[in-house]
């Protein structure tokens, strides 16, 4: 689809972007195969911004992917593994008491890091999870009456398995809204899995993970932040992004809508595949690639209509059809 904005590209302040983008790509193909897409949503969560829930079977790279891309990033990170015992606390951190002060001081927890990677994030409790609003949306920690902010820049990665129920809980929706992608993984086809098997069935030890090199650092990170958001949308893609979300609430076949944050997640996503890709303002083409990604997990199907096989991937290009496309 052509699109030409009105407003003519001034200056090329998106090869930022994109020349980090390839960087890392190049970096990670030397482990990685077949997992181009999901790396690919992953940075663009990374550069504006965002947190992203990975959902696929176990042994599809999902963890080893997200600390591929922080070593890459040159990102401190962690790691923690959801279970059903794990208490807020464990995840933000806590008040301890120091005896020879005999005051409380604030102990920082896991979630302190350029790059938080939480294992099976469907297994811990509702409290557990509800610890983890404040963090996503406002990047900090409150504790006895003080807020701690994150360090930047900052990004959750959670995964979790589809097939598995036992001893797992439902997200909130409050929660998945918190998202900015959900990106679904599936198997790779059989010339991706045949690099794979050839470039790790003598890796024992699991040695090729640790020869990528960190090929961006944190200031270069944020320069591409800074020019993502900067990206050009004309206000007839804004109109064409309200339109899709306003119809979600009233389509027959689904029973929650997108909510205005979904509306903005579509907007800055489609600002980070403009810019990947070099360009200075976004296209229809953009929001379309991005919409799946941004609202898998933001909408519902009604009861009746998913008993009746409705896909909502088809609801959702359904809605983008039915409305003009900017020209």
């Amino acid at each position: 689809m052509d699109f030409h904005p009105n407003q003519p590209e001034q200056q090329d302040f998106t090869a930022v972007v994109q020349q980090a983008a390839t960087q890392v790509f190049s970096e990670l193909n030397k482990v990685l195969s077949g997992q181009e897409a999901m790396v690919q949503l992953m940075l663009a969560g990374l550069f504006c911004n965002g947190h992203v829930l990975i959902e696929g079977v176990p042994g599809l790279a999902k963890t080893l992917s997200a600390r591929l891309l922080a070593r890459a990033l040159d990102l401190h990170s962690t790691r923690i593994q959801f279970t059903p015992d794990l208490m807020p606390a464990d995840v933000t951190g806590s008040m301890v008491y120091q005896l020879r002060d005999s005051v409380f001081t604030f102990k920082p927890g896991p979630v302190f890091a350029n790059m938080v990677i939480i294992d099976e994030i469907n297994r811990a409790p509702a409290k557990t999870q509800a610890a983890l609003f404040e963090v996503m949306e406002e990047q900090q920690v409150s504790a006895d009456g003080k807020t701690y902010p994150m360090p930047q820049p900052f990004m959750i990665v959670a995964t979790q398995n589809p097939i598995e129920q036992e001893g797992t809980y439902r997200l909130p929706e409050a929660q998945l809204d918190r998202f900015l992608f959900r990106i679904l993984v599936s198997y790779p086809n059989a010339d991706d899995e045949f690099t794979i098997l050839s470039r790790f069935h003598g890796d024992f030890n699991g040695s090729l993970q640790h020869t990528l090199e960190a090929v961006l650092d944190t200031e270069t990170l944020i320069r591409c932040r800074k020019a993502v958001a900067q990206v050009h949308v004309e206000d007839k893609l804004l109109r064409y992004v309200a339109q899709a979300m306003e119809a979600s609430r009233r389509h027959p076949d689904l029973y929650l809508g997108a909510s205005p944050r979904a509306g903005l997640a579509l907007v800055r996503a489609s600002k980070a595949a403009a810019a990947m890709e070099g360009r200075t303002y976004i296209t229809p083409d953009d929001i379309r690639s991005m919409a799946g990604p941004v609202l898998n997990h933001r909408l519902i199907l009604k009861p009746e209509s998913d008993m009746d096989g409705v896909l909502l991937e088809d609801v959702i290009e359904a809605l983008f059809r039915s409305i003009e496309v900017p020209r």
